[in-house]
């Protein structure tokens, strides 16, 4: 932490805080700092009085679009959704066996998972405080059941550390916080915190120093019982005449650091990762099914927008019938726009020049995810690994373990991978095939003499390659938000635009669904007053 230019930062402090005490220091400091707080979901809008026979056209029948339908059906308004796809979700979607999937370029893939088994191209997991997305997944009877985020069996790995070789995060753990605990503790003897905390303090802070890095009497981090009831054991308690347990030895600290293990503390402190997380049984799929249950017969499938105008006193959308090429027009009084604004930037879109900049202003991110089927569950089986994350330095960024149907025997699909930034472009270059191909070598160094061998088929979506979105989400900056939020979650005349775009809880259902919630509230306040 730098103190030369004045007081510390919240963000130092966090930082600090998160270094130095791990996750559940850092989520209590941040909710005292206001930063965890829950999403703002107060219960279903209460919208009442609408006018007989008022009508609004929805165009995207994602969870944002079905959502809005929903309520303002319930609301007595007359609706109709317009979605490109065949299927109700949007990005809430889920791949099974026998499924096809064609990208922008024509390549076609053939789902060859077994029955049951699935990969979630957009959204796979869902926080325990995202009250929106947990209240409808009730409300419309969707089984949830924990998503596994972090396993301390999992692994780690560095191709700068260790020779390459995958270690446990249980192990790398231990050991990064007993080495800091140690350090932290010499820091203390050589009167480091003179000043800023008694003596009486420096000792309080040595004993929980000593408890929390598993330091011996003398305050050291070094092999033996202590350090092997967190890192574990060469041989673990037992029963008998061989029931003594033998300590596991830490590794050597300069590797530790090399692995950058505390990239992976990270990932589990952001507060929208802490657990308990959800996920729905079947797939995550089942939300947008559940959905599309509730507004059956109102979405018209196989739609593509090309126009929207709002002159005359109504809204009219001009699309076309993607199967038969034929063009066809819905009129409404009002119209809420979940189209991805990518997509809705290359629209004829009549609305303020505001509006339309906010549309053009926003970027979109991309993403790639691959998912092996693998013939058996080898990683349980073998390495004691029951759902969780493995995380590498390699582009595929990390794996992650089924958290449904532990212990089973048969085939089971592995996230093989989740890629960002360059590492998803260069992916999203690559045949579906060769992306699978990709995930499968990097993913090796997990399982070596496992992976490969088990492999059975595989399948990738890269979202820049998607008809429907051509990206994976919104990404705001500070100076964009500055000039065209307001104005892109603005009614503007006729016209409101919802999604995860239009929220700042970007990139996560929750954010569609809050701002869906918010976008109907203000257009029925803006019906009424007409």
């Amino acid at each position: 932490m730098d103190m030369a230019g004045g007081m510390p930062t919240r963000r130092d402090m966090l930082h600090a805080i998160g270094v130095l005490g791990g996750a559940s220091v850092l989520y209590q400091a941040m909710e005292a700092m206001g930063h965890a707080a829950e999403s703002q979901f107060a219960g279903p809008p209460n919208l009442s009085g609408a006018r007989p026979g008022a009508s609004v056209v929805v165009l995207g029948a994602g969870l944002a679009g079905m959502l809005a339908a929903y309520e303002l059906r319930k609301a007595g308004y007359t609706v109709e959704i317009i979605e490109y796809n065949t299927r109700p979700g949007g990005r809430n979607w889920s791949l099974y066996g026998g499924d096809s999937y064609t990208e922008l370029g024509g390549a076609t893939q053939k789902v060859g998972f077994a029955k049951g088994n699935y990969l979630n191209p957009g959204p796979w997991r869902i926080p325990y405080h995202h009250r929106t997305v947990l209240h409808y997944c009730k409300a419309f009877g969707v089984a949830l059941e924990p998503f596994i985020q972090l396993n301390h069996a999992a692994l780690i790995h560095n191709s700068k550390a260790f020779g390459g070789k995958a270690q446990s995060y249980r192990e790398l753990a231990a050991d990064w916080d007993g080495n800091v605990a140690e350090l932290l503790s010499k820091a203390i003897d050589n009167k480091g915190l003179n000043g800023v905390v008694t003596a009486e303090d420096g000792d309080r802070l040595k004993e929980a120093l000593r408890t929390w890095g598993m330091l011996d009497k003398d305050m050291r981090y070094v092999r033996g019982e202590h350090s092997a009831e967190r890192r574990g054991w060469d041989r673990p308690p037992g029963g008998g005449i061989n029931g003594a347990p033998i300590p596991s030895t830490p590794f050597d600290f300069s590797e530790v650091r090399k692995s950058g293990v505390w990239r992976a503390f990270a990932q589990h402190m952001g507060h929208e990762r802490q657990t308990t997380m959800f996920q729905p049984v079947g797939g995550m799929g089942m939300i947008g099914q559940a959905f599309g249950k509730q507004v059956e017969g109102l979405v018209r499938y196989g739609a593509k927008v090309t126009r929207i105008d709002q002159s005359g006193g109504a809204v009219t959308v001009t699309y076309t019938d993607v199967a038969s090429g034929t063009q066809r027009i819905a009129k409404a009084d009002y119209c809420v726009c979940t189209i991805p604004l990518g997509i809705l930037s290359q629209i004829e879109l009549d609305a303020s020049a505001g509006l339309r900049a906010a549309v053009a202003a926003v970027p979109y991110s991309n993403s790639v995810k691959v998912g092996l089927e693998m013939k058996t569950r080898f990683w349980e089986d073998e390495s004691a690994i029951y759902g969780g994350i493995s995380f590498t330095d390699k582009p595929i960024s990390m794996i992650s373990y089924p958290s449904g149907g532990m212990t089973s025997s048969g085939p089971a699909v592995i996230l093989g991978a989740y890629t960002f930034g360059p590492a998803s472009y260069k992916f999203a270059g690559m045949t579906p095939e060769q992306r699978v191909a990709e995930a499968l070598e990097q993913g090796s160094v997990f399982h070596p003499g496992r992976y490969k061998e088990e492999f059975s088929n595989g399948t990738a979506v890269a979202w820049s390659r998607s008809p429907f979105t051509l990206g994976c989400c919104a990404q705001w900056n500070e100076d964009t938000r500055k000039e065209h939020y307001q104005t892109l979650v603005a009614v503007d005349d006729r016209i409101v635009l919802a999604g995860e775009h239009a929220s700042y809880i970007g990139c996560w259902m929750e954010g569609a669904l809050l701002s869906s919630l918010d976008a109907i509230t203000r257009l029925h306040k803006r019906a009424l007053e007409a």
